[in-house]
């Protein structure tokens, strides 16, 4: 298995073209660690894969690697992983006007959190690396 060392990559001068090549696209603004850029708690930062299509309109696709900033709580509107009676899900917390975690898709109902329930929130997700 090959491993890289993600902790000091170069950072290019200009922004990549998608369409006519950049002459100053070889010149390189600095070293960049995506260590330092992603990852600002490493004690408490865990990564999952994304599975499936619940949270695709947040950008969050199948098979993406979530960065997640390990918390016991959450903000209004913020995408989490939680815990919901023994199975982990990645949603949208709703705390008003009434609980719930929400799908970034419409096919996919609202999970509204009863007294009953048993939820515990996992961490945040920060960032979504997309694979192609």
């Amino acid at each position: 298995m090959m491993v890289i060392d993600m902790s000091n990559l170069p950072l290019f001068l200009d922004k990549i073209a998608c369409g006519f090549p950049s002459p100053a696209q070889y010149y390189v603004e600095r070293r960049l660690s995506l260590d330092k850029q992603l990852i600002r708690f490493p004690e408490s930062t865990y990564f999952l894969r994304a599975s499936g299509h619940s949270m695709k309109d947040a950008g969050i696709l199948d098979g993406d690697l979530l960065i997640v900033e390990c918390y016991n709580t959450a903000k209004q509107g913020e995408i989490v992983i939680a815990e919901l009676d023994g199975e982990f899900t990645c949603k949208y917390l709703q705390l008003s006007p009434f609980k719930a975690l929400l799908s970034a898709n419409a096919v996919y109902p609202p999970i509204f959190i009863h007294e009953e329930m048993l939820v515990r929130i996992f961490g945040v997700v920060r960032y979504a690396i997309h694979y192609f």
